[in-house]
């Protein structure tokens, strides 16, 4: 029995930080649009290279594995050195690596990441064999675990309908954070699987997106979230926090001041680490928490796995308070 199994993309990564990245607006485009650029045949000194892996099925089994808890990944790699990095690095963390998948083909999912001295980014991605997660080679009729954590499936609606339906026939519970190409199919498309799922990870951006509802009209997002999602919807705000909802209760929490080296992984961060606070206490307030600590430490590093949290940790943030409060239309 796995206390979770994670369950999506899986990348080689390439960070790359340099103070010659300039962010700055771009006065042809829209008023809030920001463009990172050099000059066109310069030569720019990096300040610092990290060559490691990414995507939103290994990050959060590193996650989980560090908080202690029994878990596997499956995902989709190509046969060559950067899929066997891929399954090494997870090894490595006491990630059991049986399900990965291995493509003959495709090659494993390569991203670049530019950054900036402020910790913006821009990302270069070639999408491989993450895009290919075959449900015929997942073998569900020999997994037992309590979660599954579901990312990014390239939109591949039906393999997450397949997995949601797996998981209810073993009383295991979901969580998903979906990626673009899935909310890219819209609310209805989504529906019949939100109304199975326990947990839902959704940024402010993609909630007004999912919803057609302005981000500015929170309260109307979240009701229409919590009518179609079974358990608990996370929504985060980049500074502006996280905003947690379970239908009787919402609960609200700022982020701690911390240095910020590069984004990338920090959602990531925090949903697992609000997955990894259900295993370990099944408390709302102390996974957003966990979660919010989690995401925090992964941005002071120039990776999405660097900083993420060892069992125990978490006690070093007491600057994280959360807000509860019963919903008026409850009960």
């Amino acid at each position: 029995m796995y206390d979770v199994i994670t369950i999506g993309a899986a990348t080689r990564d390439v960070f790359l930080l340099s103070d010659h990245f300039h962010v700055a607006k771009e006065k042809h485009l829209s008023s809030d649009s920001e463009v990172l650029y050099f000059n066109l045949g310069s030569k720019n000194e990096l300040s610092e290279v990290i060559l490691t892996t990414g995507g939103g099925a290994t990050n959060a089994a590193v996650t989980f594995a560090r908080q202690g808890f029994k878990v596997a990944c499956v995902c989709r790699v190509g046969d060559e050195e950067s899929g066997h990095d891929v399954v090494r690095a997870l090894k490595y963390e006491g990630v059991v690596t049986n399900f990965i998948q291995h493509d003959a083909k495709a090659p494993t999912a390569y991203s670049t990441i530019l950054t900036t001295k402020e910790g913006e980014r821009v990302i270069l991605v070639k999408r491989g064999a993450s895009d290919h997660i075959k449900a015929k080679e997942i073998p569900f009729q020999k997994i037992r675990t309590k979660w599954f954590y579901i990312s990014s499936l390239a939109g591949d609606i039906a393999l997450l309908k397949r997995i949601v339906a797996e998981a209810k026939k073993m009383n295991a519970r979901v969580a998903v954070n979906p990626g673009r190409l899935e909310l890219e199919k819209g609310f209805s498309a989504l529906a019949p699987i939100l109304k199975n799922i326990d947990v839902l990870f959704i940024n402010q951006e993609e909630a007004a997106q999912l919803t057609g509802i302005s981000y500015v009209d929170e309260k109307l997002i979240f009701e229409k979230l919590d009518a179609a999602v079974r358990g608990i919807v996370a929504m985060t705000k980049g500074p502006g926090g996280v905003v947690v909802s379970d239908g009787a209760y919402q609960y609200s929490a700022g982020i701690p001041k911390a240095p910020i080296v590069g984004r990338t992984g920090a959602g990531d961060a925090f949903g697992s680490g609000f997955v990894a606070g259900l295993l370990h206490k099944n408390d709302i307030a102390f996974s957003m928490i966990l979660g919010t600590a989690n995401a925090t430490s992964v941005i002071q590093h120039l990776s999405a796995k660097r900083g993420i949290l060892e069992k125990g940790k978490w006690g070093k943030w007491p600057r994280i308070s959360v807000i509860k409060k019963a919903l008026k239309n409850h009960g």
